[in-house]
């Protein structure tokens, strides 16, 4: 949409009916729409919604579709999945909030039911994980692993559910995009702590609070390709990871800004003492 500094970049996989549900009405964004060779009419339904759609010959998975999108996409981009209900009114607030601190921020997401989503999370050790899938006594260990953020609230987190997520789109860029290693599953995992080591903080917004009707695929114990698929990410992304695995010491020394922020209150505005770091500095600042 001209005129516009925000670009929302979707990834579509046989999606047309979700699309249907959360994407009608007004758009004052450029809504860029990556179909990755979807059986259904997903494209077709994206472009009737306002959709400038980007058909792929092939299924590449999230992290390649959203980098194709983001080639594309303004001065600020948001990556939204197709289940969730973007409101026009959180822009401004995540684009202040971008030109003072810069690095990833996220609104915090809504259930269906209006209940909060946890989509902000602590450092992803291995046993958090599996507490995550509230397995005892791990889920009591990492109780603090799930983050919401109040109203009037931004909170530090280790990494944001790729559910929703948003940047300066030239910061996005310059910090490597999303890893393609991954298919699906842990990518949002990966980008998060590889923000926090590009000096690029991740928050989540309180203030910002948008429904996304979550259906994740792995939820059910019956196992599934997409059981097999996360399997194959958590492999690759603890490969990058080791830290995780091996307990807070380590992953404290190897991520030490995170280990210091996350589960903290963002700042009003920066401190006149705490310069901006230079891969969150604006374009043409020195």
């Amino acid at each position: 949409m001209a005129g516009t500094p925000w670009s929302v970049v979707t990834v579509t996989y046989n999606s047309a009916d979700t699309l249907r549900r959360c994407w009608g009405g007004a758009k004052p964004y450029e809504w860029i729409v990556v179909d990755n060779n979807s059986a259904d009419d997903s494209a077709a339904v994206a472009e009737e919604l306002g959709a400038r759609v980007i058909r792929l010959p092939e299924n590449v998975g999230f992290a390649k579709a959203n980098n194709v999108g983001v080639r594309q996409a303004g001065e600020y981009v948001l990556f939204a999945n197709p289940d969730l209900e973007v409101q026009p009114a959180g822009f401004a607030a995540m684009q202040r909030h971008l030109d003072v601190h810069g690095g990833l921020v996220a609104p915090q997401l809504l259930a269906t039911d209006g209940t909060p989503q946890p989509n902000g999370r602590g450092f992803p050790y291995a046993t958090a994980k599996l507490g995550n899938r509230k397995i005892w006594p791990l889920s009591r260990m990492h109780a603090n692993y799930r983050v919401v953020a109040n109203p009037g609230d931004a909170v530090y987190v280790a990494w944001v559910m790729g559910a929703a997520v948003a940047a300066r789109t030239a910061d996005f860029v310059a910090m490597g995009g999303w890893n393609e290693r991954f298919f699906l599953y842990y990518e949002d995992h990966e980008l998060g702590l590889r923000a926090w080591r590009h000096d690029m903080p991740v928050v989540l917004l309180g203030d910002v609070r948008w429904t996304h009707h979550w259906a994740r695929a792995t939820n059910s114990f019956q196992w599934s390709r997409a059981h097999t698929l996360e399997l194959q990410s958590a492999r690759t992304f603890f490969g990058l990871f080791p830290e995780f695995v091996v307990g807070l010491p380590t992953a404290a020394r190897r991520n030490p800004q995170a280990a210091r922020l996350i589960g903290t209150s963002v700042p009003t505005q920066r401190g006149a003492a705490e310069p901006l770091p230079t891969s969150t500095r604006p374009a043409g600042a020195s």
